[in-house]
């Protein structure tokens, strides 16, 4: 699975990135995709195999809250579009 991750700051993206990255979760920093939107146009791509609740709820319970209040929309990759699975809106 491919979940998109966007932000309100570059800062968050590039927090969240190293954080995936120290737990060892393939994920990379690249461009909003153009059907998703965003406010900083920056995200962090996550392509994992573990459900959706997983991803939202116990994966990042312990990550800093600064990094949560960033996150603007959370994607998840369906074929050739985006279904967005929270949004903090």
């Amino acid at each position: 699975m491919i979940y998109i991750y966007t932000f309100y700051s570059h800062y968050g993206a590039i927090r969240m990135d190293k954080e995936c990255k120290k737990r060892g979760i393939n994920c990379e920093l690249m461009p909003v995709p153009r059907t998703l939107s965003s406010s900083c146009g920056t995200c962090v791509k996550l392509d994992c195999d573990i459900n959706t609740n997983m991803i939202t709820d116990e994966l990042f319970d312990d990550i800093a809250d600064d990094i949560k209040e960033e996150i603007e929309q959370i994607a998840v990759k369906d074929n050739d579009s985006y279904k967005t699975i929270y949004s903090s809106m």
